[in-house]
């Protein structure tokens, strides 16, 4: 069992570091497209797409380590007026919740990919590119997700710290 939690951990810290390589290329790639575009010539089709796809996979292959590492949005202003063990239930309430979201748009997440696959949807803007390999991230940045937070559901961790304000 420790192998496979070793594997799914350097599974899900190789996303959020391709994650972090997409970062740069959109800003190499921004920084390349100005310039171009300043000195009168037309930036390359293929740059703009990177671009649009790498915002896609950005989000979806970091979001799970976001989880992880509590780095997602939450606003703690309810949960810390509240008595410790109310607050311990509502935190892995929301938690439960947040499973129950994430594979829902995992499982429709899939069920798109597979109609691309089925369809062989391309999308054709720039080039001709087969579209599930866009919706491919859906399903499985959902179902990591979906991972992570029930780590807050079971877990000895909470997701909420039961404080206001700003904590880093």
């Amino acid at each position: 069992m420790s192998h496979l939690i070793r594997a799914y951990t350097a599974l899900l810290y190789a996303m959020a570091a391709i994650a972090g390589a997409t970062l740069v290329w959109l800003m190499v790639a921004v920084i390349v497209s100005v310039v171009m575009r300043n000195t009168g010539l037309q930036p390359f089709a293929w740059l703009f797409t990177s671009t649009e796809y790498g915002i896609l996979y950005l989000t979806m292959l970091g979001a799970p380590w976001l989880v992880r590492e509590k780095g997602h949005v939450h606003i703690e202003l309810v949960t810390a007026a509240l008595p410790p063990a109310i607050q311990h239930a509502i935190s892995r309430l929301v938690a439960a919740l947040c499973v129950i979201v994430c594979l829902v748009l995992a499982w429709k997440g899939a069920e798109l990919c597979w109609t691309n696959i089925q369809r062989n949807d391309y999308d054709v803007r720039a080039y001709y590119f087969p579209r599930w390999i866009l919706t491919a991230s859906f399903p499985v940045s959902f179902t990591f997700m979906a991972i992570e937070f029930a780590r807050f559901v079971f877990g000895d961790e909470l997701m909420h710290a039961g404080e206001a304000g700003i904590h880093e």
